[in-house]
């Protein structure tokens, strides 16, 4: 996503620059809500869902279909992103983006009007194939001394669009058709960036390769101050004549570029340390929290959908803030020790995480079978009454066999009903003012599970969050950045989705303390990894980071006396 960090004076320059050029100003617009709509495509599915269960019973009751419903915008990102680029080079950039919108705006429209689970994957898969879009464009079609402020801004918007998403989602829960509604918006900022997209021009570097040079050089007069236009112009003519040197060296097809890459020990020990981060930062679980954040809520006891959207919205406004943090610390910091200090921290808010769900598990309120019996025979949980030690058995037992509990209306500590889990039963619990509890027991541990959840997105954020990234768009050779930085997205995305698909399956199997106590180990390996394979890049120059990775990173304390003094504070960094 982001191709590296700007620094103050670029953001000055870039306010300067959108003030001064009507255009820049549509460019930073468009590329505002590219991140935008990024983001509210991520973020909004986890409210939408607590809906959609709610309207539909088979998504309630199969947990594989929630999770297809919400992973199937990332498995649509996938296949987006094997053909973005193939459109990209062919379509233009500019024609790419607007075609990414139409079919945006269609997603969003079909889930807004499905009347099945199967049309909702559909539109789903839709939005996720025209997602990310937006910053090739931005990085080619604006001035050089704002172009990294301009994809930071990008971004930065994608955290803020998930935090969008769970306003607009606190907005619907008490509309008529919720989740149709919360879908449903996400068509018009597409729409928006459709029709800004037809006041700006094509790419100039696009342009320039399809031999349109003297369009390219009227774009150009567009887009930098007149004294600037000839540097640039000679600028981008060495850059596409070097391109197509490489392409040259290295071959055109994908297969020739990937079997230059694998042979070359700089480009394997980059792809080493790039995909490694790329794939430990899904590994720690991070998706499941963006994409099942209330459901994560209910599971510690918050029983109402608003609630939980509501106490979300915090996980969610603190991910933004820490996309901040980011921008502060990555140069000072370092990248290496930013992201070891923040898998230290995850590690430590996952333990603690599932030591607190297993406490609450331990603490459920106990099941009354007086209580239970009450309701009918027809209404109570058949394998409680079947159970031949239905005595021992607490509100959590009774949400293992996919029954619910009905909580007493005097204290959520008391003991309550363990009851089939039938939205018509639902309703007579209800009518007695009595809570119904079907994804996690009432707990007096319900907030402080919340509380480590924000600490959990604190820590991420800064670190994990943002690095890889920026990482990844300076660890590989020039010629092989594309391709390299190409191959860890794809691993990022199909590591994205073996999580949000296998997430709420996971927690069924080994119960919501469990399935934290596997992330967590998964962040204890990512955190060695990381510690072996990836050296610290901050301050070196693209060549300096290729000496580097030719010579080979050793970290401490397997570096030898003969390192260097700059090695031994990267492998201690």
């Amino acid at each position: 996503m982001e191709e590296r960090v700007a620094d103050k004076t670029e953001f000055t320059e870039c306010w300067h620059r959108t003030t001064e050029s009507p255009y820049i100003m549509r460019l930073a617009l468009s590329a505002g809500i590219g991140g935008l709509l990024f983001g509210y495509d991520t973020g909004v599915i986890s409210g939408a869902l607590l809906y959609i269960r709610d309207e539909f019973d088979q998504v309630d009751k199969k947990t594989w279909l929630q999770e297809t419903i919400v992973s199937m915008a990332v498995a649509g990102a996938i296949i987006g992103a094997a053909f973005g680029g193939w459109m990209n080079d062919k379509l233009g950039r500019k024609r790419s983006i607007l075609v990414a919108d139409v079919v945006f705006f269609l997603g969003a429209l079909v889930m807004a009007a499905a009347p099945a689970p199967s049309v909702i994957i559909l539109g789903r898969f839709l939005v996720g194939m025209a997602s990310m879009t937006a910053p090739l464009y931005i990085s080619e079609a604006s001035p050089a001394k704002i172009r990294g402020a301009l994809v930071s801004i990008n971004g930065f918007l994608i955290t803020a669009g998930q935090f969008l998403s769970y306003l607009i989602n606190l907005a619907f829960t008490k509309a008529p058709g919720t989740w149709r509604w919360m879908l449903g918006v996400a068509g018009v900022p597409a729409a928006i960036q459709f029709m800004l997209m037809l006041s700006l021009p094509e790419s100039p570097r696009w342009l320039y390769r399809q031999n349109k040079e003297e369009e390219a050089k009227h774009i150009l007069s567009k887009i930098y101050r007149p004294s600037e236009v000839e540097e640039e112009m000679r600028a981008m003519q060495e850059s596409v004549k070097t391109e197509r040197e490489e392409e040259g060296l290295i071959g055109h097809s994908l297969a020739q570029k990937l079997k230059s890459a694998l042979a070359n020990d700089l480009v394997r020990r980059a792809l080493y340390a790039g995909v490694t981060v790329q794939v430990a930062q899904q590994f720690v679980g991070i998706n499941t929290v963006m994409y099942y954040s209330p459901t994560i809520v209910q599971f510690a006891g918050i029983a109402s959908n608003s609630t939980a959207l509501a106490l979300s919205l915090v996980t969610s406004g603190l991910n933004t803030v820490g996309s901040i943090l980011s921008m502060v610390f990555i140069d000072r910091c370092g990248r290496r020790k930013l992201m070891l200090i923040s898998m230290i921290g995850i590690i430590v808010c996952l333990v603690t995480l599932s030591a607190t769900f297993n406490l609450a598990a331990h603490h459920a309120p106990a099941i009354s079978k007086q209580d239970t019996v009450s309701f009918g025979a027809n209404f109570t949980c058949q394998p409680y009454t079947k159970a031949p030690n239905f005595s021992s058995w607490n509100c959590m037992h009774c949400l293992q066999v996919d029954c619910a509990f009905c909580a007493s209306s005097k204290s959520d500590v008391l003991p309550g009903a363990c009851l089939a889990g039938d939205k018509r039963i639902r309703g007579i619990c209800g009518a007695e003012n009595r809570v119904w509890f079907s994804e996690g027991c009432p707990s007096k541990f319900g907030i402080l599970a919340v509380a480590i959840l924000g600490l959990y997105i604190i820590v991420y954020s800064p670190g994990m969050g943002t690095v890889p990234w920026v990482l990844n768009s300076e660890i590989y050779p020039l010629r092989f950045r594309g391709l390299g930085g190409g191959i860890a997205a794809v691993c990022n995305w199909c590591a994205n989705l073996i999580v949000s698909e296998s997430f709420l399956s996971l927690t069924k199997a080994l119960g919501t303390s469990g399935t934290f106590l596997l992330f967590a180990g998964f962040s204890l390996m990512g955190l060695g990894a990381i510690y072996a394979l990836v050296p610290e890049t901050k301050g070196l120059q693209f060549e300096a980071v290729e000496k580097l990775l030719q010579k080979g990173f050793k970290p401490f304390p397997f570096n030898t006396k003969k390192e260097d003094n700059q090695g031994k504070e990267q492998d201690l960094a």
